[in-house]
């Protein structure tokens, strides 16, 4: 079956964009980004609501940019097609290899999990993050924590009242003094 997880930057003080609506410290550097660039080879399907879908889509055309590096062009190469189901009930239309969500998040992630296909379903936002994780849907957390606090704004955790009991599964620090924590949800 396949797994859902559910990966983003996440400052110290557990957000994953700050007060002021910046995620400017989030950016990877050289190093860790090969890690993002290998963990979406992985991923068979994106899950995303519309604020990120709309913060993703320049990468739908970055590579007409002359000045793109080589490394970000190969991030757009495997970004470009990848399926991507859109969560809005604003949005009458997406564009790119995308299409918007026709069932509740649950209703798409059993079909998603029944249909024939290789990859993660890899869940991207905090809201709808929290609704997966509110019905029991994400298999594994990766946390790619930066030293960074930023005194608030949206939190990577759902604050729910339902204890969740995760395995780590990989641990690292890098150059840049990022942690990046993968956990496995215990069942």
């Amino acid at each position: 079956m396949r797994s859902v997880t559910y990966t983003m930057g996440v400052s110290l003080d557990g957000y994953i964009v700050g007060p002021d609506g910046r995620f400017d410290w989030t950016a990877p550097d050289e190093e860790f980004f090969r890690v993002v660039t290998e963990e979406m080879r992985e991923v068979g399907v994106h899950l995303m609501g519309r604020r990120l879908y709309e913060t993703m889509f320049y990468w739908e055309t970055a590579d007409r940019d002359p000045e793109l590096d080589e490394s970000l062009r190969e991030w757009v190469a495997l970004w470009r097609p990848l399926p991507k189901v859109v969560f809005s009930t604003t949005l009458s239309a997406v564009q790119g290899h995308a299409r918007l969500a026709s069932g509740s998040l649950a209703e798409e992630i059993e079909r998603l999990r029944a249909e024939p296909g290789e990859g993660e379903i890899a869940i991207g936002g905090a809201t709808l993050a929290a609704e997966a994780a509110a019905s029991d849907l994400i298999d594994e957390y990766r946390a790619r924590v930066h030293p960074v606090l930023v005194g608030g704004g949206i939190p990577f955790f759902p604050r729910r009242e339902r204890r969740v009991d995760l395995e780590l599964v990989e641990s690292r620090t890098f150059s840049s003094k990022l942690v990046y924590l993968r956990y496995r949800v215990v069942r």
